[in-house]
């Protein structure tokens, strides 16, 4: 009877017990339930936010759409090459780089086809202007530029075959085409410098000749330049203007002049280039910003060319760190603003800048860098006064320059330096310091050696006739040819002044010399290659 009691107990117990556990189950379900209700109705509603997104994009699309343009052009293009079956660095073996470029030196003529070729291509524009039956559109100049035969294609299907090309800048690849026809819609400029990384951003144009695309993004980055290193040339050439927006949207061939815009419809930029190993977009895109694009477009639309105003200098940023070093030999701490290589002889800037200025300021605002201060320059109007706020013998001085016009040629408008080939003289004697080796064998100057190079032959320095590839000096960019004018801020007027001066420097701390170049004259920075590992810690 006991048992049998216990056994009761035991079992309403356990009965007990497997009441509480489907009782914890089912509310445990009913939280669970709760809990993926309120989160689709969350979703529900973040999704109607995605959904406000996508309709924010299919009007920007209907706002932009019909201002884009696709352009087939025919070109002929002389100098055609034939696929050479070789790597640069293959080339550079047989064909040293002599000039400086980072190029090999190919004899003239080499892998020439020998007659023009005919080059059919296709890219985008943006209509930016309608007058009447007149309408201006904005394209790169490498879509348009050149173009012997134009089709020009509107959103609507209708074909133009009237384009006037007004005028091509190549130094911002942009170019304005004027076209006649009735019923056409002008897009809207935006401010490019209202952009900030991680802003969304549409991109429209016929990539690989699908006209109507529309891709979108974000803004990745901003001021981007695709040129290396200083005095070095990206995909708009050594005196290009390079100041793009990066973006991930897909930019794709074909894309090429079409607008970039905004979420409110609004052109920031002009779609250029893509930085691709494959032909194919690879995440990244440029585009000219509008406010750059703008100014160039009002010129080439009523000049048909762009005219800029000049300083006639040779500058690099301070922020790089081989120019730090300069900056720093002449006092100068900060690590924002320009530095003045050289000064042109009979430019605005002749009596004005000096050579070891440093740009601090131009017209009350501060200079960060070369990129900023070419294009400020550049916008503003020939015969115009700029004030700039330099360093100068340990102190900002205020200097006043009368703007000139850019040469149409500015690698011309130089002075002038060594015209030939990187020749060298294995007899030359190797010029050493007791804290190191420069790394050059130095001679006066001569009339076979002014001959040989294209030297001035009244140029007081020291001629470089050998370098050592793996020294101090050839790190620097300094070649056969180069003459030597200053060593530590010491005149010096040939080769034994210099070794003098040489002998005296320290190396491992750094020397800064001066020197007459092909390119112009620039000061360099020089140090060994233990003073290199050093800082590199």
């Amino acid at each position: 009877m006991n048992r049998t009691k216990k056994m009761a107990g035991t079992l309403v117990l356990a009965a007990a017990g497997a009441a509480g556990v489907m009782f914890g189950n089912g509310l445990v379900r009913d939280v669970q339930f709760a809990h993926a209700e309120a989160q689709v109705q969350t979703s529900r509603q973040q999704l109607q936010q995605a959904e406000d997104l996508s309709t924010a994009f299919r009007e920007v699309g209907k706002v932009v759409e019909p201002s884009v343009v696709n352009i087939n052009v025919r070109k002929s293009v002389k100098g055609v090459h034939h696929a050479l079956p070789f790597d640069d660095d293959t080339l550079k073996k047989f064909f040293p780089d002599k000039d400086g470029d980072g190029q090999p030196d190919l004899p003239e003529g080499f892998g020439d086809q020998g007659g023009d070729m005919e080059q059919i291509g296709t890219g985008s524009g943006v209509i930016m202007e309608v007058n009447g039956s007149t309408a201006y559109v904005l394209t790169n100049n490498h879509v348009a530029g050149g173009a012997e035969e134009m089709v020009i294609t509107l959103s609507d299907g209708r074909q133009i075959k009237n384009g006037k090309v007004l005028g091509t800048d190549p130094k911002s690849d942009l170019a304005v085409v004027q076209i006649q026809q009735d019923h056409l819609i002008a897009a809207k400029w935006g401010n490019s410098d209202d952009l900030n990384k991680g802003d969304w951003i549409v991109a429209f144009g016929s990539p690989f000749g699908y006209i109507g695309s529309m891709t979108h993004g974000i803004v990745s980055a901003l001021n981007r330049q695709t040129s290396q290193g200083m005095g070095g040339g990206g995909i708009l050439g050594k005196y290009g203007y390079e100041n793009f927006i990066q973006v991930d949207a897909p930019i794709n061939p074909g894309n090429s002049g079409g607008p970039l815009t905004n979420l409110h419809g609004e052109v920031v930029g002009i779609n250029t280039a893509i930085a691709s190993r494959s032909g194919g977009f690879q995440g990244i895109g440029f585009a000219i910003p509008s406010n750059q694009a703008k100014f160039v477009y009002g010129q080439l639309k009523t000049k048909g060319k762009v005219t800029r105003g000049w300083l006639g200098v040779a500058i690099a940023s301070v922020d790089d760190p081989r120019v730090s070093k300069l900056a720093e030999s002449f006092g100068y701490k900060d690590t924002a603003g320009v530095f003045v290589q050289e000064v042109m002889p009979d430019t605005p800037s002749t009596g004005k800048l000096q050579k070891g200025d440093v740009v601090t300021e131009l017209n009350g605002k501060k200079v960060k860098d070369v990129q900023e201060l070419r294009n400020e320059i550049a916008s503003i109007a020939p015969n115009t006064d700029v004030k700039m706020t330099v360093f100068r013998d340990g102190k900002t001085t205020p200097v006043t320059i009368k703007l000139g016009e850019q040469p149409e040629d500015l690698a011309s408008a130089a002075k002038p330096g060594s015209k030939a080939g990187g020749a060298e003289d294995a007899s030359a004697d190797a010029a050493t310091t007791g804290k190191g080796k420069l790394g050059v064998g130095l001679t006066d100057v001569s009339d076979e050696l002014a001959q040989r190079f294209g030297i001035d032959k009244d140029t007081k320095g020291a001629v470089v006739r050998e370098v050592d590839p793996k020294g101090p000096a050839a790190r620097e960019g300094i070649r056969p040819g180069d003459v030597i004018t200053e060593i530590g801020g010491q005149k010096v007027t040939g080769a034994k002044d210099a070794r003098e001066a040489l002998a005296k420097a320290d190396l491992n701390k750094g020397v800064r010399l001066y020197v007459v170049t092909r390119d112009g004259s620039r000061f360099a920075w020089v140090q060994t290659d233990a003073a290199s590992a050093t800082n590199a810690k």
